[in-house]
């Protein structure tokens, strides 16, 4: 029998979602995004000072700040003229990578683990370690309260089939505990080149304000380390072993099939990135064009022109806009819907000529787990794509911090100009970021923010079509309408962050 099912909010996620699905009584047959609040951030931006822009921007989002902050101050180098000297530009790859470590991290550990993983499995823990003591005692309160509920935030109990397997339940516990600490090392790394984390004091267009020593390299290293051995350790075994568990999850969340790059961690002034840019219609690759971006309007609570590029864009909130359902704009590429992300990044990268690096990772990870590479293109292919991405970047930071220079320039003077237009095109963790500037009488004129999650969570177009997510869903089943865990499964697969969609 049909039925509309509606979570409000997704839980383990940053930001205010709501999703909405129709059901044929087995599966989702049609879905819709919401993004429930509107921010203003592009409006605020107006008038200042262009040197206001890196750090009002990073407050867009807590989870990734320091890349609002990139997004800026390139599009401010493009504006001026400006270019920053080699310990700029690597210092640009430590501190970000600093935040896509901890983000992915986070990600699977704090946000999507739970959705898998029976935290109850330690209610009956027999050993002595100390942590997992504390927590078994908590965890049999909280069962003891009767107040557990689907959407709490730890101790989720939904009336599916959680993974079985004692040892890696308790496992993924231990390093669900770890990683908070994991977290904690990856933003102490990023701050010692960007002053302070995690909104980072020294990016300025030029490069980066904080000077390089050998002292700071040595602890980045150190700490970095201290990274790597949970990467390899914990987090990639257990990505693996939780995608071994749910085979399903390789056949659902398919989505548009189209993918997006800008590209990050530029490794020359040349423009070349260890992560590249490029563009994936489905199978035919394409030169990533930023002049085909454009944002449609017909479903978004703004009264804003449809079909704008973004250096052209406007922002004109319309709560009261009929038909509309989202403060979220509907991001196209080539009037296309493309997916974003950590997976877009690979798939990318491994298109011939590009990364030879990522495509042996990829293909040892498809290995492991016996799966084709059109497998990649689900809920568990997107978790594997985060996991193997974070253990490229970690080991690519030691290139990076090899080739620093101590008490060498890491910035290149500037003057901001009358007039300028600009815009930084790098990624999030979550995928394809975007800022647009124009400089008139040297104060911001206008400002234009494209993030990931507006690409993933776009509501439909001005012909109707669905955004990524919305796509995503459809097909999925529902086992229980009351606890439609599935749909969250795959909301969250997309690492969704409305804060920073709705700014």
């Amino acid at each position: 029998m049909p039925e509309t099912i509606t979570i409000s909010p997704i839980t383990r996620i940053e930001g205010h979602l709501a999703v909405q699905v129709e059901t044929d009584g087995k599966q989702v047959t049609s879905a819709r995004i919401s993004g429930e609040m509107f921010r203003g951030y592009e409006m605020i931006l107006q008038g200042r000072d262009p040197l206001d822009a890196q750090q009002i921007t990073q407050r867009i989002c807590g989870v990734c700040p320091v890349e609002h902050g990139f997004a800026s101050i390139l599009a401010q180098d493009m504006a001026y003229g400006v270019s920053p000297p080699t310990n700029g530009l690597l210092l640009r790859n430590l501190i970000q990578a600093a935040n896509f470590i901890a983000s992915h991290i986070t990600h699977f550990y704090l946000l999507s683990a739970l959705d898998f993983i029976d935290i109850t499995a330690v209610a009956a823990y027999p050993g002595a370690d100390a942590s997992l003591v504390a927590l078994k005692g908590w965890v049999n309160a909280e069962l003891a309260s009767g107040r557990v509920l689907p959407a709490a935030p730890f101790l989720p109990r939904y009336a599916v089939q959680y993974i079985q397997d004692k040892d890696l339940n308790l496992g993924a516990i231990k390093h669900y505990l770890e990683a908070l600490e994991m977290r904690q090392t990856a933003q102490k790394m990023g701050s010692l080149f960007a002053g302070k984390m995690p909104h980072a004091a020294s990016l300025v267009p030029g490069g980066v304000t904080e000077k390089v020593t050998s002292l700071a390299i040595v602890q980045y290293q150190s700490l970095l380390q201290r990274l790597q051995t949970f990467i390899r350790q914990a987090y990639v075994p257990d990505v693996l072993a939780v995608a071994g568990a749910c085979p399903g999850y390789f056949s659902l969340g398919r989505g548009c099939g189209n993918f997006l790059a800008y590209g990050v961690f530029p490794e020359s002034s040349g423009g070349g990135k260890f992560l590249p840019a490029g563009v994936l219609m489905g199978s035919a690759p394409q030169t990533l064009d930023p002049g085909a971006i454009t944002e449609e309007t017909a479903s978004s609570l703004f009264s804003s022109a449809s079909k704008l590029k973004p250096g052209e864009g406007q922002t004109v909130p319309d709560p009261n806009k009929a038909g509309a359902y989202s403060w979220l704009k509907a991001p196209r590429y080539q009037g296309q819907v493309v997916e974003v992300g950590a997976l877009a990044r690979l798939l990318v990268a491994c298109l011939p000529g590009q990364n030879e690096l990522v495509k042996n990772a990829v293909a040892g990870v498809l290995k492991a787990l016996n799966r084709e590479p059109k497998d990649l293109i689900s809920v568990m292919g997107r978790h594997a794509a985060r996991a193997v991405e974070c253990k490229l970047v970690a080991d690519r930071c030691l290139d990076w911090l090899q080739q620093l220079v101590p008490d060498q320039p890491s910035f290149t003077d500037f003057s901001i100009p009358e007039t300028g237009r600009g815009f930084g095109l790098t990624e999030a963790a979550r995928g394809a970021l975007g800022h647009w500037i124009e400089v008139r009488g040297g104060k911001i004129h206008s400002y234009q923010c494209v993030v990931p999650t507006t690409w993933n969570c776009s509501p439909r177009d001005d012909r109707g079509v669905p955004g990524a997510i919305e796509q995503a869903l459809v097909g999925v089943p529902v086992a229980d309408p009351k606890n439609p865990i599935e749909v969250a499964r795959v909301v969250r697969s997309f690492d969704p962050c409305i804060a920073c969609a709705v700014h």
